[in-house]
């Protein structure tokens, strides 16, 4: 069975390996074993912490193979992005250049740096074992968050973000950036990706270009790759539109990957999930669904076959899913489909 739980300590073995595997571009999970040790503190305190307002806090999950021990996944929530220290995007939007006189009229595509999405609670770091991308696993990874916001909704924006991986090449070598390197840098995309990752931001407001860049100035490759996302990130942000997310011109500043968006209301997963009280007994199966219990640092998800009345205040489960998922008799769980 595969379980989504919150991430501790005795993990950081199995963090680390899945840091090596997910390569260049990955952000949010460099190749740091200080920071990956604090990104588990992080995480553990702010499942500890009693609030009911988005701040700091970064809740880090971890997909667990029950019958092996193995941690197979990860993905994590940023309840409010941009607080302590600045978050950057670029927005593609159009100006006009028109003369009435001179008979020219042309839109002209620009790219804005901004800070739109301060505040808004962020979608990050997923990343599946190649071994283990099939049947649901990845759903459930992805998904089971948006059950927690909405069992948690006090602890999150109303508005989430999810920013995309974005084009590269096997090197790591980002057609956006290397424009971008050659006219205001003199770093490669790794390094630039990686000193992001471990929260040294401060080069990108020293030598990013204040003012707006002209899209059809940058090299063909480059403007090719703007809103476009790395072949590996495909499934995740098809499983992200169809939850309702989209993408309103707002792209990343070292690779140009897409940054999509939803409000927590409009989100699918969240709008249909049910509550149910938990009765323990013999359920033979039934339809594939996500279940997920209610609490804060006990939670557990995982997909299971189910049968359930859509308008009934109780579900019946069977005492192995009742352990997986740590529930007693009379706790309350959310379910929805898959």
């Amino acid at each position: 069975m595969m379980i989504l739980r919150p991430i501790q300590q005795s993990d950081y073995p199995a963090l680390l390996k899945i840091a090596h595997e997910s390569g260049h571009g990955f952000t949010s999970l460099p190749n740091n074993e200080a920071l990956l040790q604090s990104k588990i503190e992080r995480s553990e305190a702010s499942f500890k912490k009693e609030t009911d307002v988005p701040f700091d806090e970064g809740y880090l999950f971890v997909l667990e193979d029950t019958e092996t021990g193995e941690v197979v996944g990860t993905s994590a929530i940023e309840a409010a992005v941009g607080l302590d220290d600045a978050f950057y995007h670029y927005h593609l939007s159009k100006v006009i250049h028109s003369s009435r006189t001179l008979n020219v009229y042309k839109a002209v595509d620009i790219l804005t740096l901004c800070n739109d999405y301060t505040g808004a609670t962020e979608l990050c770091t997923l990343f599946l074992k190649e071994g283990h991308r099939r049947g649901f696993n990845g759903k459930l990874l992805s998904k089971s968050r948006f059950m927690f916001i909405k069992q948690h909704q006090q602890r999150f924006a109303d508005t989430v973000i999810a920013e995309m991986r974005g084009v590269s090449d096997e090197n790591g070598q980002s057609p956006f950036w290397q424009w971008l390197e050659e006219h205001f840098f003199s770093m490669d995309f790794p390094t630039a990706d990686y000193l992001t990752g471990i929260g040294q931001k401060v080069f990108i407001a020293e030598l990013m270009p204040k003012y707006p860049i002209y899209v059809n100035l940058l090299s063909e490759e480059a403007q090719e790759v703007i809103g476009q996302v790395h072949d590996n990130t495909r499934p995740a942000i098809e499983l992200l539109k169809s939850e309702g997310f989209t993408f309103n011109g707002y792209v990343d500043i070292f690779d140009a990957g897409p940054t999509v968006e939803a409000k927590v209301d409009n989100i699918r997963t969240v709008r249909s999930a049910s509550y149910k009280t938990v009765t323990i007994g013999d359920n033979s199966g039934g339809s594939p669904v996500m279940i997920a219990n209610d609490k804060l640092q006990g939670y557990r998800a995982t997909v299971a076959e189910l049968q359930f009345d859509e308008n009934s205040e109780s579900v019946v489960v069977s005492a192995k899913l009742a352990k997986a998922l740590n529930l007693v008799d009379g706790d309350k769980v959310s379910i929805a489909t898959i």
